[in-house]
């Protein structure tokens, strides 16, 4: 945000006004303002000119009105306020919004920069008061490394929507876990019925209902194939519930000398369906929010004319990305993502590194699936997919992540020229998604015996898993004979 225009006295517009304007603009001093962000306690504020000398230090407020007006009286009237704050969890946004409301210039730090410094400064040691001078005297210490606000974060609902949506299927993700962990208790033939993973709605009612073995014998064929079919719509009949209550009764055989309260397992069962049954109520409930927001959004639905692009998952990638405009080139969105090879320099050797992983991680896995899909319908990325696996030896995993940022970026070129993704083949010919499927299927598949040879382990990532000589620890790949022993050392005189 820019400072507020200054009053002149003379005609706006003429000669004389634009001369007075420009001395009062050199004539502005240059402030620092550095602010260590609390959650509940008080904040602290350091003011410093543009040497770096504090003009008032380790002043403490919180974020109230008043508060904020009388810390904000303390800055003299004529000076340009750049005002660095670290993202201290959601704490910073009311902060960022009312300071640049006033017209100040509001930066974010990454706290790993701040520490550093403040270690240079003060050891170990750690308090407010350092905290706000080190963040005053940020923009002369390290001026590159501030970065301006160019969204309020979380105050984007959008954003909230996409990471609430990622946060409800880690949780429902994480109840399938434990449900199969309970099913497996009962033996392999229930999974081999029931299925394991995402559980389909059929699995989780008879679940809820029968975890009990003997209860789903005292059931009968019968009713529970009625159960089956109203909860599957005719798909799940009688061969299902055959198959079923034979798994039930082989849990029976497997635990008949005892051993398992069949009853509170049955209990822990429901408990997990419903949770699992809550949340993908909820998750519904924001998918409909989400489409909502993502139109409000993106009204042309840009980001939706990827190949295999659907709603949610774009509003996932604009939600975590914000506006692709904010960024000076499209350079620097790939940069964001996170999935571009690192930079290793030193003297006269270098070379580049593993992905930087820098950036929002959940903008990393929305375009890699994203990435993952779009590879079998756009062929110049099918194309370059099959260059990296069958020639240059790429693993899947590899050659999808150098997929995502490209995807990405032509994305963000679209939405910066107002324009449609237009799906072409490898020799610029505009071709629907139908025929793109096709040439993908019939020209960039790749062989089974490659994929093979791709997913083998190498001999560096076995050697890793080796007993060592010395402890003979046991490992994954040869358990040691003999028990470990700790390292002996060479007594000295």
């Amino acid at each position: 945000m820019t400072s507020p225009p200054l009053r002149s006295a003379s005609v706006p517009g003429s000669r004389d006004a634009v001369a007075v304007d420009d001395k009062r603009e050199a004539m502005m001093q240059t402030m620092t303002l550095g602010i260590d962000v609390a959650v509940r306690a008080r904040h602290r504020a350091t003011l410093a000119d543009a040497r770096g000398e504090y003009v008032w230090s380790g002043v403490g407020f919180r974020t109230h009105p008043e508060e904020l007006e009388r810390l904000w009286a303390r800055v003299p009237a004529d000076a340009r306020v750049t005002v660095v704050l670290e993202p201290t969890r959601n704490a910073w946004v009311p902060l960022a919004a009312w300071l640049g409301a006033r017209g100040a210039t509001v930066v974010l730090v990454p706290p790993e920069q701040s520490k550093d410094l403040r270690s240079y400064y003060a050891k170990h040691t750690k308090n407010d008061k350092l905290d706000s001078r080190i963040l005053a005297r940020l923009p002369l210490l390290h001026p590159e490394g501030l970065a301006g606000v160019d969204d309020l974060g979380p105050a984007d609902a959008l954003k909230r929507a996409v990471r609430r949506h990622a946060t409800l299927t880690a949780r429902r993700t994480a109840c399938y876990h434990r449900l199969d962990c309970l099913v497996e208790l009962l033996g392999p033939a229930y999974a081999d019925v029931l299925g394991a993973g995402e559980y389909t709605k059929t699995a989780l009612a008879v679940l809820e209902r029968y975890g009990d073995p003997r209860s789903l014998r005292r059931l009968g064929r019968a009713r529970l194939t009625r159960l089956m079919i109203s909860h599957s719509g005719g798909q799940w009949r009688d061969d299902k519930a055959d198959q079923l209550r034979a798994a039930a009764a082989e849990a029976l055989t497997l635990w008949q000398a005892g051993g398992l309260d069949f009853e509170q397992l049955a209990a822990d069962i429901a408990s997990e369906v419903r949770t699992v049954n809550t949340l993908t109520a909820e998750l519904a409930t924001v998918d409909k929010r989400i489409a909502v927001l993502y139109e409000q959004a993106d009204p042309a639905g840009v980001f939706t004319s990827a190949p295999g692009i659907a709603v949610t998952s774009a509003a996932g990638i604009l939600g975590r990305l914000g506006d692709p405009n904010r960024f000076a080139n499209l350079a620097g969105i790939r940069g964001f993502t996170g999935l571009v090879p690192g930079l290793d320099e030193s003297g006269q050797a270098g070379g580049h590194t593993g992905p930087t992983k820098a950036g929002d991680p959940g903008l990393r896995q929305q375009i890699y699936l994203a990435a993952e899909r779009a590879r079998l319908i756009d062929p110049t990325l099918a194309a370059k997919y099959h260059r990296l696996v069958v020639e240059q030896g790429k693993h899947h995993v590899s050659a999808v992540c150098n997929l995502a940022p490209i995807l990405l970026t032509r994305m963000a070129a679209c939405w910066r020229n107002g324009q449609r993704y237009v799906l072409r083949d490898v020799d610029g010919r505009p071709i629907t998604q139908t025929e793109g499927r096709q040439i993908c299927a019939e020209r960039y598949s790749v062989p089974d015996d490659v994929r093979r040879r791709r997913r083998r382990t190498t001999t560096t990532k076995r050697q890793k898993h080796r007993t060592g000589r010395r402890e003979q620890e046991s490992t994954k790949a040869a358990p040691a004979t003999d028990p470990s022993h700790p390292k002996t050392y060479r007594r000295t005189a």
